[in-house]
């Protein structure tokens, strides 16, 4: 301190301190020539006390003026050194960076001024600091004051052009400051930020690209700035470090691609574009490299594909599309399950489109990695049974024909058609709404006859006896309506001469018997028309009831359909089609005679022709009403076992068939349904009023005392013990 004290003047020290700035600044000017002479002679411990005085007695001091004084006199210190400046300048610095901070605007815009005049001298000497001068300058970048704000923009465009020109900036010791600032919010320390990233970028020797996933977040955060200059510049930025990442030979895709996954589901539109674009630009470059990251990425694509924004689901599907195109090996670390879960996910995505892609997935999956995939079989079937209640048709008709690839084994096949009964079991709106539709794709999917084989053996056994008869009714509809399987329907046409048909009949039969019209549309269908007509009169009076006759609307209207043609051309020929007009008859006397059904197949009866042909002749029948068409033109000697063949001696069975059997287990069946009736309506009564429950019993009790006994299950009931068609109460 003496040493200084004897070498600057007293007057040069007070006027450095003084309040008038020409005074400080002349008294600067007195300092530079004091150190220049001290370093022409070499005598830096002089210098070193000199720089020492000006900092603990004007840079430290709690006058401002003093501190301004301070700050300007290190400056023309340096100056005054010269070349030599190198040596003193950890001296110099720190107390100008710590002016930086000071509580006078004035003083900080002064330390910017300082440090500017010292970085002209020392410049690539001055690098050993850049990270304190470099944190020092983010904070200036955003300065209450105006004046403060211009002096650092200044002092950071000399910084920059000394870093561009340095060989001694370490990018390594500058990323983790950067990447600490990246997070700021402030829209002028971001202008900073981006501004240094993209200098440092142009810089040939400064491998940025290698340290972008340290910053790339941060670039993304600034997308959705308020700021339309700050978004611009960020995507600016982005752009070149996207450009330089298609032209670099090696990149680290696995970081950033995690960044831009986040990204990618950001509420700003700009930002999910961008991060989209990227992934795009990742898919298409990354190869090998992006493998454990597929399941995420999927995770950013899908639900951009439904994004309200269209550019943004351009690109989404785009990507998809790449993404789904490479074929990677699960020898090569391709692991299925995070994929396959993100798809599964995704199924309960709000946006169908989503849906549908997710499903693709799925698809592809089971198409390319079938082992694998059912390895996870318990994890996603539940999910993709619920989506058979999805709202989008084109979405289940994805479901069936994920569900039909899965069921291509046995054992998943039957698993598949027992959950579905379930479903439609526990979800009756399933049923009601999507049943055809998920019926008859499974059909085309899987093969017709052995879906309904499968069905018909699952609800032969099945307990609820209420939801069987509504399953079996429509799967009957299914049957006798759908295009998808004519097929089935030509092979049941053949029951009585085709083994085939036969076994089909046969199968079908068992769980048909829950619906009486079922097994009556059977019968038609297989042209079995005896035992149709056999079945007919079995029918004792609780079975005729309202869903009866719903039932028998429907198949009298579906009797007028080209289904039917055949049935309604052997019409033409009584005396051969005996029996099909018995059980045509038995309808007729079953149907309400004011019913819109009944007077249909009235009319369609009435054009039965009164005669039949028999070779050359033409025998007319023994009757000229045309409501009793002939029933007894057969041949003297001779019986029909079913129409169209005549026997002489007949039996119980035909073509292979026990239709005598067949009758009884229809009787038992429909036998268990009325039990279950019964029970139905008696828990029903039981939750009535005492006063209610004696009125029902008042009113039963005379239909009691008519009710016929049981028929014999080993023969027709009589129709005589019955109440006429047109006594039933509906």
């Amino acid at each position: 301190m003496a040493d200084a004290l004897s070498v600057i003047p007293s007057a040069v020290l007070r006027n450095l301190a003084d309040k008038l700035y020409e005074k400080r600044k002349n008294a600067a000017l007195e300092v530079e020539g004091i150190v220049k002479q001290l370093a022409a002679a070499g005598d830096h411990e002089k210098i070193s006390a000199v720089i020492n005085l000006l900092t603990t007695e004007f840079t430290y001091s709690p006058q401002a003026n003093h501190r301004k004084g301070g700050l300007i006199g290190l400056a023309a210190a340096t100056v005054g050194l010269t070349s030599e400046a190198a040596q003193h300048l950890e001296q110099i610095v720190p107390p100008v960076l710590n002016s930086f901070s000071d509580q006078d605007s004035r003083v900080r815009y002064y330390a910017c001024e300082a440090l500017y005049n010292i970085a002209k001298v020392v410049r690539g000497d001055f690098i050993i600091f850049f990270n304190q001068i470099f944190d020092a300058l983010c904070k200036l970048s955003a300065d209450s004051d105006a004046n403060v704000q211009s002096a650092a923009h200044l002092l950071d465009r000399l910084v920059k052009d000394i870093v561009t020109e340095s060989d001694q900036f370490s990018i390594e010791e500058f990323i983790p400051l950067l990447r600490e600032r990246m997070n700021v919010l402030n829209p002028y320390v971001r202008q900073f930020l981006v501004g240094w990233i993209t200098v440092l970028d142009s810089v040939p020797d400064i491998d940025m690209l290698g340290f972008l996933p340290d910053f790339l977040d941060g670039l993304f955060n600034m997308l959705s700035d308020s700021s339309h200059e700050i978004r611009q510049q960020a995507d600016s930025a982005l752009w070149e470090f996207l450009q330089e990442i298609k032209n670099s030979p090696s990149v680290d895709y696995g970081r950033m691609a995690e960044i831009l996954v986040q990204r990618a589901a950001s509420p700003d539109e700009f930002t999910r574009l961008t991060a989209i674009t990227w992934i795009n630009e990742f898919v298409k470059l990354g190869g090998d490299q992006l493998v454990p990251y597929y399941a995420d990425i999927l995770g950013a694509i899908l639900p951009c594909i439904s994004d309200k924004e269209e550019k943004i689901r351009v690109v989404a599907r785009e990507t998809n599309e790449e993404l789904r195109a490479i074929k990677a090996d699960p020898a090569d670390g391709f692991d299925v399950g995070p994929i396959l879960s993100i798809a599964t996910r995704q199924l309960s995505s709000e946006w169908e489109a989503t849906r549908i892609e997710a499903l693709h997935w799925i698809s592809t999956l089971l198409n390319r990695h079938r082992t694998e995939v059912l390895h996870f079989l318990n994890d996603i079937f539940d999910t993709l049974l619920k989506a058979l209640s999805d709202p989008s048709d084109e979405v289940v008709l994805l479901v069936l024909e994920v569900h039909a690839c899965i069921a291509k084994d046995l054992q998943h096949f039957r698993q598949l058609v027992v959950f579905l009964v379930h479903n439609f079991r526990v979800d009756n709106s399933l049923l009601e709404k999507r049943g055809a539709l998920i019926v008859r794709r499974l059909c085309v999917l899987l093969d017709a006859e052995r879906v309904y084989r499968e069905l018909s053996t699952i609800l032969e056994g099945e307990a609820d006896l209420d939801f069987a008869c509504t399953m079996v009714q429509a799967l009957n509809l299914i049957l006798l309506t759908s295009s998808e399987l004519s097929e089935l329907r030509d092979l049941l046409k053949k029951s009585l001469v085709n083994p085939a048909g036969k076994d089909l009949f046969v199968s079908l039969y068992a769980s048909w018997c829950h619906s009486p019209m079922a097994i009556i549309s059977l019968c038609l269908l297989a042209q079995t028309y005896h035992h149709a007509s056999a079945v007919i009169q079995s029918l004792v009076e609780e079975d005729i009831n309202v869903k009866f006759l719903v039932q028998l609307d429907k198949l009298i209207r579906l009797l007028e359909t080209p289904i039917f043609a055949y049935l309604r051309l052997q019409l033409l020929e009584p005396g051969r089609y005996t029996w099909l007009l018995k059980a045509l008859y038995g309808l007729l006397m079953l149907l309400p005679q004011q019913s819109a059904a009944f007077k249909i197949l009235r009319t369609r009866l009435k054009t039965v022709p009164s005669f039949s042909f028999n070779g050359e002749q033409i025998k007319r029948t023994s009757s000229g009403n045309p409501y009793s068409q002939i029933l007894h033109s057969m041949p003297s000697g001779s019986q029909f076992s079913e129409d169209g063949d005549v026997n002489s001696d007949v039996g119980s069975s035909h073509g292979g068939i026990n239709f005598a059997s067949r009758l009884q287990q229809f009787e038992q069946m429909q036998h268990q349904h009325r039990i279950h009736g019964k029970a139905q309506a008696q828990l029903r009564s039981s939750s009535t009023s005492s006063s209610k429950l004696l009125d029902v019993q008042e009113v039963q009790r005379p239909q009691e005392q008519h009710r016929p006994p049981p028929s014999d299950i080993s023969r027709p009931s009589s129709r005589s013990s019955r109440k006429a068609p047109g006594q039933l109460q509906l």
